[in-house]
């Protein structure tokens, strides 16, 4: 079965490839055909038969108890990220497909971003950019309406030299992406995206396969700016109208920094003010 009919079962088999028996206590005999764990293996340090862990993973029974998916979750070392969202792909019944949806930016949503000081956009839930300030145009060309920054950082070899921390960056957008879309797989724009960056990123293919899950969290992000140099700004994620769906991103430095200094030459470059965009670009 497909991730897309099994996803509980695509997302225990890639969490036990990445654990070793090491890890897991266990002794590593014999000649090992597949990295990580083994069925029986898992079956036995969670306590359940392997029969039983077997159809699990082969989606014949998709209702085990919360016990059981803690118990797994303790063997494959799963966070609470991870382990929430195995707990998600739990379901009694096939899903309704879904429609397209229309990503819109509410009015006094984009009147917030007209007002900020700071480097600000607003993206949808696949990353794709709906609306963005003047001086977020100004620290990169790609927040601008219309982009998504996942084809951005797996398909544009550019991102590469402008991000120094890709690699980590890539993980955290795909580890990211996995929390946001939930069991949400047959979302139309999801099959989409995926499809495409699978069949031109080997990168993307190597971190999707491994179903790592990453809470949405601020950070410190380093750029190499082509006039200013390297600077780094702390990036805020926050909510609008209570829904994950539509977020407003902001870049802010440490006050009194060289950050500072530099962000505030881009914002003295005299570019226009007004934040571009309030909805998603048709793809």
């Amino acid at each position: 079965m497909s991730e897309a009919t099994n996803p509980l079962g695509a997302f225990l088999q890639a969490r036990r490839a990445l654990v070793t028996p090491e890890a897991a206590g266990i002794p590593a005999v014999g000649v090992r055909r597949v990295p990580g764990l083994r069925r029986e293996e898992v079956a036995m340090l969670a306590g359940i038969s392997a029969d039983y862990y077997l159809r699990l993973e082969r989606g014949r029974d998709r209702n085990p108890s919360a016990q059981v998916l803690e118990s797994i979750a303790r063997v494959l070392q799963l966070d609470d990220d991870h382990t929430a969202h195995m707990m998600s792909l739990v379901t009694e019944g096939p899903r309704r497909r879904r429609r397209r949806r229309k990503e819109t930016v509410p009015p006094g949503a984009l009147k917030l971003l007209d007002s900020m000081v700071q480097p600000a956009f607003i993206e949808g839930r696949y990353f794709d950019i709906l609306a963005a300030n003047a001086l977020a145009r100004a620290l990169s060309p790609r927040l601008a309406p219309g982009g998504n920054q996942l084809r951005d950082q797996f398909l544009d070899p550019g991102q590469q030299e402008f991000h120094p921390e890709w690699e980590s960056m890539t993980e955290c957008f795909v580890g990211n992406l996995r929390q946001a879309v939930g069991t949400d797989i047959d979302d139309p724009r999801f099959i989409e995206l995926i499809g495409e960056l699978s069949l031109a990123s080997p990168r993307f293919r190597q971190l999707w396969a491994r179903h790592d899950v990453r809470a949405q969290t601020g950070a410190p992000i380093k750029m190499n700016h082509p006039q200013v140099g390297e600077i780094t700004l702390n990036r805020e994620r926050l909510t609008i109208n209570g829904t994950d769906d539509v977020m407003l991103v902001v870049y802010h430095p440490d006050a009194g920094s060289a950050d500072a200094d530099k962000l505030a030459l881009l914002d003295s470059a005299g570019l226009p003010t007004r934040a571009a965009g309030s909805e998603v670009r048709p793809v």
